[in-house]
């Protein structure tokens, strides 16, 4: 028999002065990031967290593209979960690390005392992983340095602070956050409503998930919103990705879908007679009728707009919105998950 799915899994609430630790769960702290990490513990102690960096983010500690190896990263992270006095880990960046230690990870610390996990890129796998095996709630986020240290510094003062307002909120609060800013790049590419849980990431991360024995069983796929982005590769490799989650089934189960800005990708249209992005979707939808809502800001291309998977949320991509139902964290001192 299949194992059984596990419930839900909120992580605690942070309140204000809990630390926050910043760990090299994937890519190394290049000696130019410093500047942006400086710059990220600035803004978690301006939203009223304390703040520590891991002792693996140090400029110029790396091995070969990791921060180092897999046994010294999977030994740092599992002290953070373990360690009563950390509240939430966020990722310092992305990489090409998290698929090496995903069985090293202790599992039973996360049951234990869920923490909130941030960060996207590679770091999405990390949270469907552990979703799959726990049923924890991850936070696709924005990493700590590109995301908090550069990209939210290079956004206009306004756009900073409702940032930081919604990520603190999220963090902290014991009600669902609701409608979730609408930007102006945010396209219908196919009408309908749908309602039901997060799941997704980079698009090339959830492929490699499903192909892993910690894959997401096939029903939390069911009645899902699936989003996704994707950073680099070309037109052909989306289409390609997509047509590997039509054939092993989570197409004909999700309920609706939610596309990030995409990023670097060679090969889209109109030029040359090359497809754009949502003529490949829908190419691979074929007569699938659930709603798509395209070039929302969350990704690679600048700041994130939290997407916190397995928490239900509201999509009319008609009239291009997207509300978060639930809360993500349950109250501190919560004993059993929240479902």
């Amino acid at each position: 028999m299949p194992p059984e799915t596990p419930a839900l899994l909120r992580p605690h609430a942070l309140v204000s002065g809990d630390l926050v630790a910043i760990a090299a769960l994937s890519g190394p702290l290049q000696e130019s990031q410093v500047p942006g990490l400086e710059r990220a513990v600035a803004t978690l102690e301006r939203m009223g967290f304390r703040v520590r960096c891991s002792p693996l983010l140090e400029a110029g500690r790396r091995h070969w593209w990791s921060s180092a190896p897999l046994a010294e990263i999977a030994e740092e992270f599992n002290g953070l979960l373990r360690d009563p006095d950390v509240r939430a880990v966020i990722a310092h960046d992305g990489g090409q690390t998290v698929l090496g230690y995903l069985d090293l990870i202790d599992v039973e610390a996360i049951a234990a005392d869920p923490k909130p996990i941030l960060g996207y890129s590679d770091i999405s796998l990390l949270h469907l992983v552990l979703h799959s095996r726990t049923g924890l709630v991850g936070f696709h986020a924005d990493v700590a340095t590109p995301g908090l240290g550069e990209a939210w510094q290079a956004a206009p003062a306004a756009r900073r602070q409702v940032l930081e307002d919604l990520y603190s909120a999220l963090l902290t609060g014991s009600e669902p956050i609701g409608g979730l800013p609408t930007g102006p790049s945010w396209e219908c590419w196919r009408a309908g409503r749908a309602e039901g849980p997060l799941v997704g990431g980079v698009l090339n991360r959830i492929v490699r998930t499903q192909a892993t024995r910690f894959a997401l069983p096939l029903d939390r796929f069911d009645g899902a919103v699936l989003f996704w982005e994707e950073l680099g590769g070309e037109a052909s490799w989306v289409w390609s990705d997509l047509q590997v989650l039509r054939h092993c089934g989570v197409l004909d189960r999700i309920a609706g879908m939610v596309v990030g800005v995409p990023t670097a990708i060679g090969g889209l249209g109109p030029a040359d007679d090359a497809p754009t992005l949502p003529e490949i979707i829908l190419d691979v939808l074929g007569d699938r009728d659930i709603p798509v809502l395209g070039n929302v800001d969350f990704g690679h291309a600048g700041p994130n707009l939290p997407m916190p998977v397995g928490i239900r949320a509201g999509l009319d991509a008609g009239q291009r919105t997207l509300s978060l139902l639930e809360p993500a964290v349950r109250p501190r001192g919560a004993s059993t998950p929240v479902g």
